[in-house]
């Protein structure tokens, strides 16, 4: 024995299990979205079921842009219509325009997530759009959601990208990262989010900048982060929010993601290693980790030449180790 844990699945939890932190799987848009091979789509669609019948209950699915821009993520409105099938699986997607948030409607998001870039620079490198520009689309998205029946309406959130600093333009000032939350509400967003889009974010920032948008929009405005691990700080930072009372945490698994659009970003937080952490500590996520760790399989076996990070799937848990979600189903 080597003093490591066997990881076993644990029996299956009901949807409707309770949890204490969501974790959103991002792998499916920002893992995809930043590798050179195309994912195809029937792996793209066991890569989901796989997830979600580990107890993944967010997944992100895609990102509504032209192919010849991303063609990685061509077949999204496919997959977001296929995820719609699993039961009790929020499917999200991340558009960059109103035209994006149609056709995400059309595909029948339950989730849709507008970027604005904090930083200018970076928002008219990744959407060509001023700030001005980027809220006239939030509006006009609110519009299209408002007009549709109540219990047809996907939640809508704007996500303050670069919040932590810009490769193209270094640090925001925190007026300016106040402003442009506000201005998101007041154009008709349920929620804003955090996004670490560079990877600059430190704990000690998260703190900082948590308190300054709950300030700013209130702390209901504001419940997850989106971070990535550039700098080895991905799961300290992921901490340091749920300290500051966040309840929503972005991750892809085997840290596959960047950003196209900001030079030296790269890879999220790992899924496994953060759910490991999250049930080690006695919050429940709903996911069976072994479950979850055999999803890597999918991807390895369509995208061999990318490297997939991950401390838990080496390493295994702990001799003896009972996650919180375990504890709750045998309860």
């Amino acid at each position: 024995m080597d003093g490591r844990a066997r990881l076993r699945c644990c029996p299956a939890m009901s949807i409707s299990s309770p949890i204490d932190i969501l974790v959103s799987e991002v792998g499916p848009r920002d893992g995809l979205q930043s590798v050179q091979s195309i994912m195809p789509l029937a792996a793209k669609k066991a890569w989901i079921d796989a997830e979600a019948e580990a107890g993944v209950r967010e997944i992100e699915g895609g990102r509504f842009l032209p192919a010849k821009i991303l063609p990685q993520l061509a077949d999204t409105a496919e997959l977001v219509a296929h995820a719609r099938t699993i039961a009790g699986l929020t499917v999200a997607v991340l558009v960059p325009n109103a035209r994006g948030a149609k056709a995400a409607i059309a595909a029948g998001a339950h989730k849709i997530t507008l970027p604005l870039s904090v930083s200018e620079t970076h928002s008219l490198a990744n959407l060509r759009r001023t700030h001005d520009q980027v809220i006239d689309e939030a509006r006009s998205i609110a519009r299209m959601i408002a007009a549709l029946p109540s219990d047809q309406r996907p939640h809508f959130e704007g996500s303050l990208s670069t919040a932590f600093g810009c490769t193209l333009e270094g640090p925001i000032p925190d007026a300016q990262i106040a402003r442009l939350a506000q201005s998101l509400m007041a154009a008709g967003c349920d929620e804003v989010g955090l996004s670490d889009t560079t990877g600059y974010a430190d704990p000690s920032a998260v703190h900082r900048l948590v308190k300054l948008v709950h300030d700013a929009v209130g702390k209901d405005a504001l419940s997850g982060i989106h971070l990535h691990n550039t700098r080895g700080l991905g799961l300290a930072n992921a901490l340091a929010a749920i300290e500051c009372g966040l309840t929503t945490l972005d991750s892809s698994l085997g840290g596959l993601g960047g950003c196209p659009f900001a030079p030296g970003a790269s890879g999220n937080i790992v899924t496994e290693d953060l759910v490991f952490m999250l049930e080690a500590m006695g919050l429940r996520t709903g996911i069976d980790i072994a479950a979850l760790t055999a999803v890597r399989t999918i991807v390895r076996d369509t995208l061999p030449n990318e490297e997939m990070f991950g401390f838990i799937p080496d390493a295994g848990v702990p001799l003896g180790f009972q996650p919180a979600t375990m504890k709750e189903s045998i309860a």
